[in-house]
């Protein structure tokens, strides 16, 4: 199986049970931005948490197994078209060079790490319209000169 065959029946399985994203992070004991990203075949999962995931989806061990195979963190090299993803594209496309000259003034010539990384996605309730709060946190990591 690879991760593409994986990621087809976990979001079937995950439809037939009727289950959320936070009731399968439940079971493998991770987040659900973590969670979703390795059933969608971007990241892996130990199998102390594929395990308990693959068995509320009654799926088998060759999805569990799959699911612990590291991944190929490629993507298709085109503009997206799903609207979700384009915003976020987009927005990185506007503000890209600004959240970079911010990182660089604040915390000197450097990246922020997607590996040392969390993110988290929380709804915020409000009178003009629900809001998206994204946040996106990774450590700061110098570039080093020689």
């Amino acid at each position: 199986m690879n991760k593409g065959e994986m990621r087809t029946a976990i979001l079937a399985a995950k439809k037939e049970k009727g289950m959320t994203w936070e009731q399968m992070a439940a079971a493998a004991g991770l987040s659900v931005e973590y969670v979703v990203s390795a059933c969608l075949g971007m990241n892996h999962l130990e199998p102390e948490n594929a395990g308990p995931l693959c068995a509320v989806l009654g799926l088998d061990n060759e999805v569990a197994a799959t699911l612990g195979e590291f991944p190929n963190k490629k993507w298709d090299q085109i503009v997206p078209t799903d609207p979700v993803i384009y915003r976020l594209y987009e927005i990185v496309g506007v503000y890209g060079e600004t959240i970079k000259e911010v990182i660089h003034e604040k915390f000197g010539d450097g990246i922020m790490s997607a590996i040392d990384y969390k993110m988290t996605i929380e709804k915020e309730e409000n009178p003009a319209g629900d809001r998206v709060v994204l946040t996106l946190n990774g450590k700061f990591l110098p570039y080093k000169s020689w």
